[in-house]
């Protein structure tokens, strides 16, 4: 039996702009009171399920790194973050509400929406988005892959490079993301390596209480 390695992938907790239906993109409006609770909930709740991973990594986005700081304090770990695990960048929409959006820009909103993968705002495709993810993610394997016996790591990112991990992990032609829903906030999606055998083990897991997602949101 080929030793596992396994990813934990988790989602920041609730943001203002998730809270008030914005694009986020790699632009931050910050924790919510909820999304500080959610976090520290979180991390009381994971740190029992997973106390002592080799490896904690998250994105350098404001409210992707508060919501990981409470996790590595919690079992005394230490970080490392990765801009590739950034959130899909929109360019100027970012701030801009979902509905303004769909009022400015109807048919590459509407072409989106059916599948179409183009840039909003002068910002990434999701295709894109899923390469650097991807690569961003077969370096923490890689790492893994280095040390004896199984092992775990931690990554703390946004939803759609969740929904992006999880498609490639599913062989899921690029960008792939269309049949999965988008990540609660605080939720985790577990992948399950072992030689060339990849696993989704778990996808929208809710450890703590989380406001669904909006599926349209950039988060």
């Amino acid at each position: 039996m080929s030793r596992t390695i396994t990813l934990h992938l988790v989602r920041h907790g609730e943001s203002l702009w998730n809270v008030e239906g914005r694009y986020q993109g790699q632009q931050d409006s910050g924790l919510t009171a909820d999304g500080r609770a959610q976090a520290a909930q979180f991390a009381e709740l994971f740190a029992l399920q997973v106390p002592a991973p080799d490896l904690v990594v998250s994105s350098d986005l404001p409210r992707v790194k508060d919501t990981a700081a409470r996790y590595v304090e919690r079992i005394g770990a230490s970080i490392s973050h990765d801009p590739s695990l950034r959130e899909m960048s929109v360019g100027d929409w970012a701030g801009m509400t979902l509905e303004e959006a769909e009022q400015q820009h109807p048919e590459l909103v509407a072409a989106v929406a059916a599948g179409d993968d183009l840039r909003r705002g002068g910002g990434e495709t999701f295709g894109e988005t899923r390469e650097r993810v991807v690569k961003a993610i077969e370096e923490v394997a890689a790492e893994l892959e280095k040390r004896d016996g199984d092992r775990v790591a931690v990554v703390f990112t946004s939803g759609n490079p969740i929904r992006l991990a999880a498609a490639h992990m599913l062989g899921i032609p690029s960008p792939g993301h269309m049949p999965l829903g988008a990540p609660d906030n605080c939720s985790v999606t577990t992948f399950r390596l072992q030689g060339a055998r990849r696993e989704v083990v778990r996808y929208n897991h809710d450890i703590a209480p989380a406001r669904p997602a909006d599926p349209r949101e950039i988060s």
